[in-house]
């Protein structure tokens, strides 16, 4: 039997969608790189990140999401408390005097592909908006009544580094159009901070709302 049903897995990809296509850490490192160093470093920066990736799932699928699954507190705690997160990630993105997340920085130095590859995967790692997917949106698809959850977490896991890599690609190679295009319409940018508020929102409403599977 496959581990994940395909209308959890459709589910669970459509999340992580809207996770990757909201603006965080990861998506302004990338920008700022590949605008500034070109498409090959923002590639190198891109592996470091897919590595990110790879410790949270392999973390998250070797037990911790069990462990929350199988303990009510704590993960109703996580549950909260990502719910409680991604609130103040959606008023950082509307507040008085906020900025975009899609004008990246210019002013950082150029880096070698070892450092760049390096501060993507510690951008990915200290990343919260990864740790709340990982933390407490994956475990949410996982079913302990249709076993393995380790295969289940791998399958979660592979579904949404795929989805990042996919989209983030683009961004990369799109990077310089993206910039010069959002830098000619601020009423897009305000605009985008406002999709991105909602989205958040959305989010944390769902997580809140969720009833663990008994």
């Amino acid at each position: 039997m496959f581990a994940v049903p395909f209308p959890t897995l459709a589910a669970f990809a459509l999340v992580a969608l809207g996770m990757v296509l909201t603006p965080g850490p990861n998506m302004i490192y990338l920008l700022s790189r590949a605008i500034l160093q070109g498409r090959a470093a923002g590639f190198v920066s891109l592996m470091g990140v897919l590595l990110g990736f790879i410790c949270y799932m392999l973390a998250a699928a070797c037990g911790l999401t069990a462990l929350l699954i199988a303990v009510p507190f704590a993960y109703e705690a996580l549950q909260w408390a990502g719910a409680a997160y991604l609130l103040w990630l959606a008023w950082n993105a509307i507040k008085p005097g906020a900025r975009s997340a899609l004008e990246p920085r210019r002013d950082l130095a150029f880096d070698g592909p070892g450092k760049l590859f390096i501060m993507g995967l510690v951008t990915n790692l200290l990343n919260p908006k990864i740790a709340v997917l990982y933390l407490s949106l994956l475990p949410q698809f996982i079913d302990p009544a249709r076993g393995d959850v380790l295969s289940q977490g791998v399958t979660l896991g592979l579904t949404q580094i795929v989805i990042s890599f996919s989209v983030n690609s683009l961004i990369v190679l799109t990077a310089g159009t993206i910039a010069a295009w959002f830098a000619t319409r601020p009423s897009w940018l305000k605009a985008q901070r406002w999709l991105m508020a909602s989205v958040l929102a959305g989010l944390a409403i769902r997580l809140a709302l969720e009833k663990r599977a008994a």
